[in-house]
């Protein structure tokens, strides 16, 4: 299908550059270490988990698993934390979600050390995203570039989510700037920081959400629709107008094991222009851009270390 948004081809290049950087540094003797955090057993976060894993060999990157078969204390998990925070070995820091009922993420989440938040949601990283600090990572390879040189490591990370929905985007010529964007979700993990994404490249952004009347009446007016709630078959091919882009970045596991998204495929593909498939859209990206994240923790800890050592 011509309409189609893969994600599969873009995520190769982009770790092909992470390996081919990973080398780089393993020829400095440095080694680059992904740590991954599953608390509990549920069966979209086992999933990442193992894609993530396959992901590190295929990179070079040193995957360090920590995996709580049954439910953790808060108290363990933040000892796990601390203990990867101070580990010379791991340079980045991943905790599956959901966490198990009674677990307060953000107390997880914010525990992580900055520098290894590769993940790019804790408040640190949100607030240096909101207030425009690391947004000029959307820019880099352009002539936006330049501050990022001279902020090794004080920048933080973007999520890897919304971030690779940028990628994506620009990787099929979707031209942002200018353009209406309703973002469907205002989450933490994905509404909301893609939403400041979409506003830094220029884009005049709605946000809607559960309690948003007549959803219909904003994302026929969307040049680009990102939704991502979980709620299969929320959009449908009469909600979007003519040659609309539609990111679909929902996750439902169904019983029998197989996973769709947000949108209606079958309707919407028939009026986007653009449309990403579950799975195999915005997926492939996410776990790229982890590892992407992943080396530029290594390298701006070692550029700060060894400042003869460019990365």
């Amino acid at each position: 299908m011509l309409n189609r948004m893969a994600g599969k081809k873009l995520a190769d290049e982009i770790k092909a550059r992470v390996k081919k950087g990973v080398e780089d540094l393993n020829s400095h003797g440095i080694d680059v270490g992904l740590a991954l955090l599953l608390d509990g057993d549920n069966s979209s976060s086992v999933q990442y988990f193992n894609a993530t894993l396959i992901a590190c060999s295929k990179t070079g990157i040193t995957a360090y698993e920590y995996r709580h078969r049954k439910t953790a204390t808060v108290n363990e998990l933040l000892n796990t934390i601390h203990s990867i925070n101070s580990d010379e070995r791991i340079n980045g820091l991943l905790v599956l979600m959901p966490l198990p009922t009674g677990i307060n993420a953000r107390r997880i989440i914010n525990s992580i050390a900055p520098e290894k938040d590769v993940d790019g949601l804790g408040a640190i990283s949100v607030g240096r995203l909101a207030a425009d600090e690391s947004t000029f990572q959307l820019f880099e390879g352009s002539s936006n570039d330049k501050e990022s040189r001279n902020l090794p490591t004080v920048s933080g990370f973007l999520p890897c989510t919304p971030f690779g929905v940028i990628r994506l985007l620009e990787y099929y010529n979707v031209e942002i700037k200018g353009k209406h964007a309703v973002v469907i979700g205002k989450s933490l993990a994905v509404g909301k920081p893609l939403s400041l994404m979409l506003l830094a490249k220029e884009a005049t952004v709605t946000i809607c959400h559960r309690e948003t009347p007549g959803l219909s009446d904003f994302t026929r007016q969307a040049d680009i629709v990102c939704t991502a709630t979980g709620r299969r078959g929320l959009i449908t091919g009469d909600m979007i107008k003519e040659d609309a882009v539609v990111v679909d970045i929902g996750i439902n596991v169904l019983e029998d094991g197989n996973i769709t998204g947000d949108v209606d495929f079958a309707s919407a593909s028939k009026k986007a222009s653009l449309i990403t498939p579950v799975p195999g859209g915005v997926g492939p990206v996410t776990i790229a851009m982890l590892l992407e994240n992943t080396l530029k923790s290594a390298q701006r800890n070692e550029q700060f270390k060894s400042p003869l050592i460019t990365p």
